[in-house]
Parts: structure tokens; C-alpha cells; sequence
């Protein structure tokens, strides 16, 4: 992604600590109730899948009922709040258990992509290291990668440093995302063809806040806001006509070869759940793996 020339001042994320989400307490406030939600929409366990989104509809509903409206402008918190609500109601219109042909068509599909990501990682002496789909795995996959890699110690190779990381890097590089992040009420929401469609500085600033506490999905953003952060190649194998999509630290005039020493590997999964994207780290094979593999990983 290209920068601008124009640059602003940063601003430096407000520090916080980070731990794994407990399940959703009585106290707990729509936001992360929301991520939460989402995260289980993963779980591989269907009454999980089922409570969550019978939950997470009349949490849509009593959002549409609560906006009725008053004000012509949403606050940033708002929007963020509506971007979230469409993203659950789409997640769980997919939900339909009681449907065979529709489960048998996202099996299919799921089947079909796993047999393309085995077949790719296996030309590359690589196999899937399950990852748990808990709203963080781009993050744990990244992070089991960079220990691998002794990038980082073991002790500090966690999805929260990721996080950490990625959200610091992509709020001190504004001018680098800014221009590829849609805003919810530009790009999704009423007035789509007059808005830019990108967020502005306060819903950026609150995207990234939010990338770095909450459990909210990670995506190519991140990804190039990781490999930048640890200027590592991060290789993603994936199911469809381009099986590895390689993303380069910023700035980086040379592509990464998938046999070159501290390259990153990970999967990525649109169907291995059904409802939601996923991602596993990709480790080398025990036995089969080739000697430049081995030193890229062991270095």
C-alpha cells in the first residue's frame, strides 16, 4: 500500500494491558459482548455456534430499534458500533443449521479448500499447526511464527504482542492505511456515494484502540502492519487461483522467496468453520522438510 506524501503528526496509543477474554461476565458492555459473540460464531461446536446467534439477532434488533433517527451525524463510536452490528447480522443470516443443502454446500467448499491449502503445503514441506479460533488467530498464528523464527522469545510470542504491534504500527503509519481502511458509515452505511468512504482520524484512532484490546478479527491490514512491525515476509497460503499471497515489510524493494531464511508462513481459512475466516500457522514438516526450510525456521 503506497503512502501519502503528506504526513501528520502521530499520536501514540494510550498503554493498556492485554489479557485473553473470559467468557462474556454479567457486566459486561454491548462492544465486547459483540466481540465476543463473533468469536464464538467460530467455535466448532454447533450449540455454541446456535446460542451465539440467537444472541447476537436480538442484539441486531434491539440496535435497530434503539436508532431511531435523531441525529444526523453518528459519533465515531456509534458507527463502530453499526459496522460491528452488520458485520454479526451477516455472520448470522450464514447461520443456518437446519438446512442440509446449505451445510452440504459450505462442507463442499470447505472440503475443496482444505484439499488446495494441503496440496500447496505440502510442495512446500509445510504442515498446518491448529490454531484456536477464538477472534485472535491471525495473531496467535503470527506469533507462533516469529517464536519459531526466534524472532521473539517464546514467553513474549502471544497474540497480545501482535496485537500490540500491529495496532501501534498501523496508528504511527496513518498516511499508509488510512486511504485502504472503509469507513462504516462511508462505505456500509446511509450516504455511501457522497461520504469518501474512508474513516476519518477519529475512527481510525478508535480502530486501532480496538484492534489492539478487543477480540476483533485481523486482516490484510494487520498483516502488512506485522510484517512491517517485524520486518518479516509474511507468505499466506490460501484455497482459490493464487495459492500463496505474499506480503512484504513496507518499504521492502525485494520478494521474498518461500525458501528464504525468516520468511512468516500462515493459512488462511474462509470456510473451515463455515460462518467466519480463520487462520493457522503453517510449521515445517518433521521429516520431509528441505534443509533451507529447516535453517529459515531454526535460524
Amino acid at each position: 500500500m503506497a503512502g501519502s506524501k503528506k504526513k501528520k503528526p502521530h499520536k501514540t496509543l494510550s498503554p493498556s494491558t492485554s489479557t485473553k477474554p473470559p467468557s462474556p461476565p454479567p457486566t459486561m458492555d454491548d462492544d465486547e459482548l459483540m466481540d465476543e459473540l463473533m468469536a464464538q460464531l467460530d467455535s466448532k461446536d454447533q450449540t455454541v455456534q446456535a446460542e451465539s446467534a440467537d444472541v447476537l439477532t436480538e442484539m441486531r434488533i434491539k440496535k435497530a430499534a434503539d436508532s431511531a433517527p435523531s441525529t444526523p451525524k453518528q459519533d465515531s463510536k456509534t458507527r463502530h458500533q453499526a459496522r460491528q452490528a452488520r458485520k454479526a447480522a451477516a455472520l448470522v443470516e450464514k447461520y443456518s443449521p437446519s438446512d442440509p443443502e446449505a451445510d452440504a454446500r459450505l462442507k463442499k467448499e470447505a472440503d475443496d479448500e482444505d484439499r488446495t491449502i494441503k496440496r500447496t503445503c505440502d510442495e512446500l514441506g509445510l504442515e498446518i499447526f491448529q490454531v484456536t479460533p477464538d477472534g485472535h488467530c491471525l495473531f496467535s498464528a503470527v506469533a507462533d511464527q516469529l517464536a519459531l523464527l526466534s524472532t521473539l522469545p517464546p514467553a513474549q510470542a502471544t497474540y497480545a504482542t501482535c496485537r500490540h504491534a500491529a495496532a501501534n504500527y498501523i496508528h504511527s503509519h496513518p498516511n499508509d492505511f488510512l486511504p485502504f481502511l472503509p469507513s462504516s458509515s462511508g462505505e456500509d452505511g446511509p450516504g455511501a456515494t457522497t461520504d469518501t468512504g474512508l474513516m476519518d482520524r477519529a475512527e481510525f484512532d478508535q480502530y486501532c484502540v480496538a484492534m489492539r484490546d478487543t477480540a476483533v478479527w485481523g486482516g490484510e491490514p494487520e498483516i502488512l502492519a506485522l510484517s512491517s512491525a517485524f520486518n518479516v515476509p509474511i507468505h499466506v497460503v490460501q484455497g482459490g487461483p493464487q495459492p500463496v499471497v505474499v506480503h512484504q515489510p513496507l518499504g521492502s524493494a525485494q520478494i521474498a522467496k518461500a525458501e528464504d531464511r525468516g520468511v512468516v508462513h500462515i493459512s488462511y481459512h474462509r470456510r473451515l468453520y463455515g460462518l467466519g475466516e480463520h487462520y493457522n500457522s503453517l510449521r515445517p514438516k518433521s521429516h520431509t522438510v528441505s534443509e533451507s526450510l529447516k535453517s529459515a525456521f531454526h535460524s
